[in-house]
This record gives structure tokens, sequence and C-alpha cells, in this order.
């Protein structure tokens, strides 16, 4: 159940739930050109590349999302997303975007957060047994994670409605259930519809197995809890799909069978791509989280990424998105594709406001905007030069640039320091400044908002907060 990871490239995602059909072959599920409607659209946008499993794909998933299908609609779509660390990140976007476009057309969409199956570490695609996380740090990070879905939910409400008729969107923890069960109980209940040569079967525990380290008992149950999940929303919430990574497929296909041989409704489950390159482990992953994330390397980042994706992250329709890349083709340089990519994701994370202030510090840091830093807060700066040296001085009469460096730190005491100033080693607020004996004044050296930003040579920056002004 854990969180579907994004790669570079296009392995499968999917949505998943039982049926009659049984378990396809992996050969044979392919994505279906004729799928119809809500499926079709998000298709076109390159959103699910394969449909689990393959029977019933043609003419019944397309109308169990029907609206003129009687008592189909709406239905009821979850994806997992496993509390091993405290915030979301970039690669959770892809899911949660499968999880609002089915939102926005009316179906009830739930974000699991899989406190209990976090406790025992998601096996797939891992060559190594994950590190144990304790359960009161297991409880903060759903905590945080709880809170990271919820804002992200609260924005797409906020700023992307179309004014549609939209769905619910539900946040719950497994360990809601599972803290009610005991191990002997639930055993019982449970074990005897699991088949140990179907589970020693999974390509991610075959993997494992014959890897140097071998495979614990904890990692080993994880498809068992995952599959239990989608039984139980599938029993409480009538849920009959699952979005899911093609790591979780192990995973999945037990909940497939499992639910197949207490009910004989028919489920199904969307694959979806990978298209960023990260994993849930790597430290190069980048968080989404407002108090994790800074919102200028967010922006970036969607900045550098290929116009494609502009399908897959925002919620534009397909004629717009050509329409940017015909701009595109004429003016490539003006990056206009890219730079649409870049604000729509970061309303979404950040919200408006975050959007507002990662512009102000892409002005004030790619083209030295005097008028950007003059309002920006304290927070902004700090965020915006995360390595810079902040100060909070007295601006006493007749301070002058000399003082103001040496308060700071940021030059050496003698004849050293008094020369990289009038070498011009030396900027305020993006202005060089040669005269060592110059006296600062408000509104050139001290913006608006009291702040100063000192720059020493190329890459040593400072912030100073004047006080008493």
């Amino acid at each position: 159940m854990a969180a579907p990871m994004l790669r570079l490239f296009s392995r499968g995602w999917w949505f998943g739930a039982p049926s009659l059909s049984g378990v396809l072959p992996l050969g044979l599920r392919k994505a279906h050109s004729d799928v119809r409607g809500l499926l079709a659209a998000q298709s076109a946008r390159g959103l699910f590349k394969d449909f689990f499993p393959e029977r019933g794909t043609k003419i019944e998933l397309p109308e169990l999302f029907d609206r003129r299908t009687s008592g189909n609609f709406p239905q009821t779509i979850y994806c997992g997303f496993d509390p091993t660390a405290d915030s979301l990140h970039v690669g959770h976007l892809l899911a949660l975007l499968g999880l609002f476009h089915f939102q926005r057309a009316g179906h009830n969409v739930i974000a699991l957060v899989g406190s209990a199956t976090a406790r025992l570490g998601d096996p797939s695609g891992r060559t190594k047994e994950r590190e144990a996380l304790d359960a009161e740090r297991v409880k903060g990070n759903a905590r945080a994670l709880r809170r990271g879905l919820e804002a992200l939910a609260a924005n797409h409400q906020q700023l992307f409605n179309d004014g549609r008729s939209w769905g619910s969107f539900t946040v719950l923890d497994n360990s809601a259930w599972y803290q009610k069960q005991h191990l002997v109980d639930f055993l019982a209940a449970v074990g005897g519809h699991f088949r140990m040569g179907t589970l020693l079967s999974r390509l991610s525990v075959q993997a494992r197995l014959k890897s140097p380290e071998g495979m614990s008992l904890t990692e080993f149950f994880y498809q068992v809890l995952q599959a239990y999940d989608f039984y139980h929303l599938f029993q409480r919430y009538g849920c009959r799909v699952q979005l899911g990574g093609s790591d979780q497929l192990g995973n999945i296909m037990s909940g497939y069978e499992f639910i197949n041989k207490l009910d004989n409704r028919a489920e199904y489950k969307l694959m979806r791509k990978q298209i960023i390159p990260t994993t849930k482990s790597e430290k190069n992953v980048i968080l989404i989280v407002p108090y994790h994330h800074n919102r200028l390397e967010l922006i970036n980042t969607f900045i550098a990424l290929s116009q494609r994706y502009l399908k897959l992250f925002t919620f534009l329709p397909l004629p717009e998105i050509d329409h940017l890349m015909q701009l595109h083709i004429k003016e490539p340089e003006k990056r206009v594709p890219q730079k649409r990519l870049a604000s729509e994701v970061t309303k979404l994370v950040h919200g408006q406001d975050g959007l507002d202030s990662a512009k102000r510090c892409t002005q004030a840091l790619y083209h030295n905007s005097i008028d950007a830093l003059e309002v920006m807060s304290d927070q902004e700066l700090k965020e915006l030069f995360r390595e810079a040296s902040f100060s909070e001085l007295v601006l006493d009469p007749g301070t002058n640039v000399l003082d103001t460096c040496r308060k700071a730190n940021a030059i050496p005491d003698g004849p050293r320091g008094y020369r990289m100033i009038t070498e011009g080693g030396v900027s305020i607020n993006h202005r060089q400044v040669t005269n060592p004996e110059s006296v600062l004044v408000v509104g050139q050296h001290i913006l608006k908002n009291g702040l100063s930003l000192l720059k020493i040579g190329k890459r040593n920056f400072y912030i100073i907060k004047w006080l008493q002004l």
C-alpha cells in the first residue's frame, strides 16, 4: 500500500480491483485505446497506462464511471500512502492527480494513510529491508502526511474548481481497523484465504528471497495487509477501484485474489505511468509540504521538466495545452509551457499565496528585482537564501557600508575587508557599493520592509533585519 513512485522510464501504474476474470499474465495487460469517457480522457493525457484485469475493461469498466449507467454512479477509488517520512514529495503528485481527476468527474476518492503497513515496511522495489520505524515516529509522520494530503485537497477545491459537482475527498488511516484486530483472530479469519505458493511467486518476493539479505516475515506479511486494506474499503465504503504503481503489482494482485474469494462483484485496477527519477528512500526526493519545501525549488524543478508533463500534472484542457505547445514552437526562448506547468503545480501544492511568493523569489533571485525584494517577508528571504546568515542590527546614526559589513561578520577586519568593498566585491540589494564610508540610506540600502540583502563575492549572502528604524 505504499505510495506510487514516479520514474523517468515508462513502467506501469494501475488501478485495480478483483473480478471473476482471474489474473492475466503481465504480457497481456495492455492499455485499451477504446476505453470510453472518463478513462479515455485521462488515457489521452497519459495518466493511465494499463487496466487490470483486462477482461471487462472495454465495456464494464467504462460503464462503472458512466453517469448514465443506473446504480453505478458514483464509484469510490482509493490510493495508499505509507507514512515512512513526515512529508509528501513530488512522487506522490501523480497519484493524487489521478484521484483528483476522478473526484472532478463526480466520484468519491480516498487517500489511505498506511500507519499500520508502514510499521512493516513495503519490500516492493527494494533490494534490502527498510529501516524499522517505531510507533511514535510513524504516528508523527502520519499526522504530517494527513495534513499534507488535506492541504492539497483544499487547494484543489479552492483554486481549481470548474463548476461541476465533484465527489468527496476523504483521508483515512488503516490503523483505525488494525488496532482493533487481535493477531490470532486476524490470522484465523484472513490467513486461510492466502496460498503460500501464490504469495511466494510474486516477483517482488522472489527478488528479495534471492538477495543476500533475504526477506523477513514482517516484509512478507505486508502484501496480506495491503490486500486486507482493499477488502476493508470494499466492504465499508464500496470501493471498487484502486490506484497504484507498478512496484505494487504483487501486492494489488493479492488484494484482487482475496476479494475475489469472498465476493463475486467485479473490481478493477488502473495502471499509471512512473515518470520522475526518484525512489521512496532516496535522499534527493523533493518534499512538497510547505514547512519542508522551498517554493522556488519546486517551481524551478517543474520549469526544467518536459512540456508533456502539462498533461500529467495539470488540469488544463488538452486544447489549451496544444495552444501552449504552438507558442513554444514559435518562441521557445520564452519557455511558456514550462512556466505554466511550474505555476499550476506550485499553486496546487502551496496555494495562491505560495505561488505569489515563488514568483517574488524568482524575480528577486534571477532578475535582481528591487521591487520584489521590498515586498518579501523575513521568512521568504530566509527560504530563498537558505545558506545566508541572518542578523538583526540596530541602525545607529551615521552607520556606513563598512560598519554594516563588519557587524554582519561578512568581511574580515583590517585592510583586506576594506579592499573587498573598494574593489567591487560587495553589493547591497543587488547594487554594487564601492565606497566603504557611504552612509546607509533608507530606500536604497535599506528596503521598505526593513531588510537589506548583502552579497559578498558571487555566492555569499547575508540578510540583515534593521531594528528601531
